[in-house]
């Protein structure tokens, strides 16, 4: 069985995700993206261990607590290569936005297109997901008919395109190709905002009408 915590940090109110596998207690945290203490905290309370930290894109708000974290369990950091020259510039677009975050980490492994991650008895399988940012991915786990697609598809929005490495038509290009293509019950958590389905967003998005 899986567990999934919900945690809106940081001043633009990033989604953080803690995956857990309930038998074996392993979990994974997608998106670290502010006060990476009270995410370890958490996890102590939780009793769980981390065998991964995951990051579907660099944008400064999406792994802004990357270092803290990182001091207080040291689990392995994933991430696509096209993303690792934005993510040595994060503490750049932070300060852009007039905020400061501590610069964060190398990755210690490479993510890639097909590559499943395991957590426990969990089976994440990663789906590359470019247009919002260079190298973003999602996580995507059939058998529980989830995704994690950070900034690609938001509740009656999709991401912006406007920020460096950004590409409209790419970005629609992944949407319709990598997530419009899932069974409509799959559940999307996105990095911002509450939880859609696929079919909610087919249905209803206006960014998607054809």
């Amino acid at each position: 069985m899986l567990q999934l915590m919900q945690l809106p940090l940081g001043p633009l109110q990033t989604n953080c995700y803690i995956v857990a596998c309930e038998k074996s207690l392993k979990a994974a945290v997608i998106d670290p993206s502010w006060n990476g203490q009270a995410i370890a905290a958490t996890l102590d309370e939780q009793g769980f261990e981390v065998t991964h930290i995951l990051l579907t894109h660099a944008h400064f708000d999406h792994v802004g607590g990357l270092s803290e974290l990182k001091r207080q369990i040291n689990a392995p950091i994933y991430l696509h290569a096209e993303a690792i020259s934005m993510l040595q510039q994060a503490t750049m677009q932070a300060a852009f936005f007039g905020m400061q975050i501590p610069a964060p980490p190398p990755p210690d492994e490479m993510l890639s297109e097909g590559q499943i991650i395991e957590v426990g008895e969990l089976k994440l399988h990663v789906l590359h997901t470019p247009g919002h940012a260079p190298g973003h991915v999602s996580f995507h786990l059939p058998d529980h008919r989830i995704i994690f697609d950070g900034d690609v598809l938001f509740q009656q929005s999709i991401g912006r395109t406007d920020l460096a490495g950004g590409d409209h038509d790419l970005l629609m290009s992944t949407i319709w190709d990598k997530l419009m293509v899932l069974p409509d019950e799959t559940q999307v958590f996105s990095g911002h905002g509450q939880a859609t389905t696929i079919g909610d967003e087919r249905r209803s998005n206006p960014f998607l009408r054809r």
